[in-house]
């Protein structure tokens, strides 16, 4: 039995983290700072904000880590009035809602960001939970919030199967006891699958993933 699927947001329902960075750069250079894409995948993609703005500011007061993560999300916003899908979600969705199988969003995005993709994405209000860091006790790499959205679901972790193209996510789910799918939208699949993936695709079309779909419903 299948009984959900957990889904990041950012690299993985859409490939974003080109946005992300270029909003941060383009933040950062007001202040003649730069930020490489190295250095991005290394320390600031798949977190949340509060974490990457202790990275990127040690020594500033944390109201100015918000007022910079506010204007970094908005600028990502900007950037980003349509999205496209990852190749093979939308089938991946309709097989899914097909079987009765649970779909959740599980984010270390904020909740304006979670709704603004969704959009773009046109996939707003296809998955009946969207949950998102700030507003859990504890963001990715902690399990918190991919065992909240199993909670949610009403779903063993057993049975359920959990997509993450980030190193923090990765460790999240798969420390939630979840099967997790690596995608390398954003990391290589040899770091994937040391963080605790235990199968990394390109996207959702790889006909493993839907052999391990396959089996996982008997």
């Amino acid at each position: 039995m299948l009984d959900a699927l957990l889904f990041d947001l950012d690299g993985t329902l859409a490939d974003t983290d080109k946005l992300h960075l270029l909003a941060m750069q383009q933040l950062l250079s007001e202040e003649d700072r730069t930020l490489t894409e190295e250095d991005f995948d290394a320390h600031v993609s798949g977190r949340a904000n509060a974490d990457l703005c202790r990275y990127l500011f040690p020594d500033r007061p944390l109201s100015e880590h918000l007022e910079f993560a506010d204007r970094k999300e908005a600028r990502f916003r900007s950037l980003s009035p349509i999205l496209q899908p990852t190749p093979g979600l939308l089938a991946l969705l309709a097989h899914a809602q097909k079987n009765a199988i649970g779909m959740a969003v599980v984010t270390n995005a904020p909740r304006a960001n979670a709704e603004h993709m969704l959009n773009a994405l046109g996939l707003a209000g296809r998955f009946e939970h969207v949950l998102v860091a700030e507003e859990l006790a504890r963001a990715k790499p902690d399990p918190l919030p991919y065992l909240t959205g199993l909670h949610r679901l009403d779903a063993r972790a057993a049975h359920s199967l959990a997509f993450e193209d980030s190193l923090p996510g990765v460790k999240a789910a798969s420390g939630a006891g979840i099967f997790t799918v690596g995608l390398s939208t954003s990391q290589q699949p040899e770091a994937l699958l040391e963080a605790g993936a235990q199968l990394v695709v390109a996207d959702f079309e790889d006909p493993r993933l839907w052999d391990v779909i396959a089996r996982m419903q008997g």
